[in-house]
């Protein structure tokens, strides 16, 4: 096998963020998935921190590994990246007291309600820092009610392909710099919390929560990887709670599942703050619970839904948030994909708490 030569990464560490961003992309025509895990270190390269390998040789019939792996683009540590960029006091402060309360009306220990509200994902760091001032504003004026917590997602699982988020694609241009994505979408993270307003994030990469789960205070587990067990284990290891949505074709079980799953002990493969491969052995999460998003059968956020998706999370014996409420996706399958049939969801499902039910938590 010929020997990779190395290049160097020469995109800017920070996009510009004077600009607005186009909206998402759609999802592209079903390719076949050529994505494997490397099995070639960094090491038996000879690359460094910041180097891209190239492509193999094809044509080498006696090498048998990395056949359809184009390049190795080393990453910062997730220590060093915090160490550029940390938490701090105040902020780890806010992170951590909307983490009690959002825990805390999911349990029903708290009268409020939690709303999870923001873009579908962040393409424009401004705009979403913008968002994030003019939603603290209005989250202290109904404190009293409810607990807001921004959506601020980075990662984007997709039916086939398509723009997969700020952290892979952070230039919206396919030019995937993960590097810069990673540090962009902390900076993000970090300017919302300096807004005043807690964020909410999905989970998509199993290592990418190195890097900006401390500055979160509510996760997702998407409908495509509810029944993954790398994500029910990513899960159990989570510091905040979590929802699992029900799946694409609407089957509750499989979020209840999940829950059950992720409040287990689990050992797997994963990645330690210094960026070295690990075992990981986490406590499980007892915070998760289920979010009903819809599917390809229709809305599931009807009183009977709600009932129902609250019937089957009972059987899983847990107690704590995934017996005591459910969350509800206004979009998705909800509202049809239509963003104006969201806000018809919210009232419908106001309307009901009005009237005396608390399933809905969310």
């Amino acid at each position: 096998m010929t020997a990779p030569t190395v290049s160097q990464r020469t995109a800017p560490l920070d996009p510009a963020l004077d600009e607005p961003r186009g909206p998402d992309q759609p999802d592209q025509p079903d390719q076949p998935d050529q994505t494997l895990t490397p099995d070639t270190s960094v090491a038996e390269t000879g690359a460094t921190m910041g180097d891209v390998t190239s492509t193999p040789d094809y044509t080498d019939r006696a090498s048998t590994n990395d056949l359809r792996i184009r390049a190795l683009d080393p990453l910062p540590a997730p220590a060093d990246v915090l160490a550029d960029m940390p938490l701090g006091d105040a902020r780890s402060e806010l992170v951590t007291s909307s983490r009690a309360a959002v825990r805390d009306v999911l349990a029903g220990d708290d009268d409020r309600l939690v709303v999870i509200v923001g873009p579908c994902s962040v393409h424009d760091p401004v705009a979403a820092l913008d968002y994030a001032r003019r939603l603290a504003a209005v989250a202290a004026e109904v404190s009293d009610d409810l607990v807001v917590v921004m959506r601020v997602y980075f990662e984007k699982p997709r039916t086939t392909v398509g723009w997969k988020g700020l952290i892979n694609d952070p230039q919206l241009d396919g030019t995937h710099d993960v590097r810069t994505g990673l540090r962009l979408a902390r900076e993000v993270l970090l300017g919302v919390l300096d807004a005043g307003v807690p964020a909410a994030s999905e989970f998509l990469e199993p290592t990418s929560p190195q890097y900006i789960a401390d500055a979160v205070s509510w996760g997702a587990i998407g409908a495509r990887n509810a029944e993954s067990q790398v994500h029910r284990q990513l899960a159990s290891g989570l510091s905040m709670p979590v929802g699992f949505k029900n799946a694409t074709d609407g089957d509750v079980r499989i979020a209840v599942d999940g829950c059950i799953t992720a409040a287990s002990e689990h050992t797997f493969f994963g990645m330690d703050s210094a960026g070295r491969a690990a075992a990981v052995e986490t406590a499980g999460n007892p915070d998760c619970h289920v979010i009903l998003r819809g599917g390809r059968g229709g809305p599931n956020y009807g009183s009977d839904d709600v009932a129902a998706a609250l019937e089957i999370a009972r059987t899983s014996a847990l107690g704590g948030a995934v017996e005591h409420g459910v969350v509800v996706d206004a979009s998705h399958g909800n509202s049809n994909k239509d963003h104006v049939r969201q806000a018809e969801v919210v009232r419908e499902v106001a309307a009901r708490l009005a009237e005396g039910s608390r399933a809905s938590r969310v």
